[in-house]
């Protein structure tokens, strides 16, 4: 099977951002992590700080019921809102769902989260990988990248359950089910080495 995508779930931590970084320089593919926040905020002419607060956030109820009668109310008045007062979650997704499926038309790209595995699930020419790591490998990891002083393990519970509660709430599917991925693979402490073996199962190394 030649691969024309490959999308990149992981724990937060695990250093998937790096791999998924890693593979797509190594094959010339687009990356679309960070990248996919500018096309979204490009999109809906909104600040990319709007789009980054809303990434794999999934908004309380109270908030999406205020912001619907929000919405409700203004059109019935006529009046116009401001963009960033209009986009949520559910524009967000839409946009999301679109850019992602303009990729898979391109081609030739890797893709960091975002639902990514459930949109493209139809796709039999998209490789789907999961990437974990030891609780012990993300908190050393994560105390370079956090800000001194914050509570690591709680940071990764709740980023964890953000994502999966994301995935659940927008696709119906389970974070950890292994029937979203053609490959399960834990990160270890080699990032790199990680990176060659899904570009193995990919069949993209010479």
């Amino acid at each position: 099977m030649d691969f024309r995508l490959l999308t990149v779930s992981r724990e937060f931590g695990s250093g998937g951002g790096r791999i998924a970084q890693s593979i797509a320089q190594r094959l010339n593919w687009k990356l679309l992590d960070a990248a996919l926040i500018d096309e979204i905020a490009c999109a809906a002419h909104v600040d990319a700080r709007v789009v980054s607060r809303l990434d794999e956030h999934v908004d309380g109820w109270l908030r999406r019921l205020n912001r619907q009668a929000l919405r409700g109310a203004a059109l019935a008045a006529g009046v116009a809102l401001q963009q960033e007062r209009c986009f949520d979650e559910d524009v967000m997704t839409q946009l999301t769902r679109q850019i992602i499926d303009r990729a898979y038309v391109a081609g030739n790209c890797v893709i960091v989260g975002r639902g990514a595995q459930c949109i493209l699930q139809p796709r039999a020419d998209v490789f789907h990988v999961f990437v974990y790591a030891p609780l012990r490998v993300r908190i050393q990891r994560l105390r370079t990248r956090l800000e001194p002083g914050a509570h690591i393990e709680q940071r990764i519970r709740e980023v964890d359950a953000g994502r999966a509660h994301y995935l659940k709430l927008r696709f119906g599917k389970e974070w950890h089910n292994p029937h979203l991925y053609d490959l399960m693979i834990s990160s270890g402490e080699d990032e790199e080495r990680t990176a060659r073996v899904i570009e193995f199962a990919m069949g993209r190394v010479a």
